[in-house]
């Protein structure tokens, strides 16, 4: 039987961390689109990528592939950054 499992999301777009409670079976894509949802981000979630400790994380794995824990911090941020100038 799968608990929940409790991850922070922080999406940079909006500068709000989103508190979400998903499944070890649940895909990156799936936590990556329910995070932007909340966060009131308009833009296609295609446009953003998941990082975990750093790295990109690929869509297609599960939480439990990936390595993601109870309590791990996320990141969703543009897949092109704009430069600051």
């Amino acid at each position: 039987m799968n608990q929940p499992v409790p991850v922070r999301v922080k999406v940079l777009d909006a500068w709000d961390e989103i508190a979400l409670e998903v499944q070890p079976t649940d895909s990156i894509a799936h936590v990556k689109r329910e995070a932007l949802q909340r966060a009131r981000v308009h833009r296609s979630a295609d446009s953003y990528e998941l990082k975990f400790n750093g790295g990109i994380v690929n869509e297609s794995d599960t939480l439990a592939e990936a390595g993601i824990g109870a309590n791990a911090a996320l990141i969703v941020l543009p897949r092109r950054r704009q430069p600051v100038r």
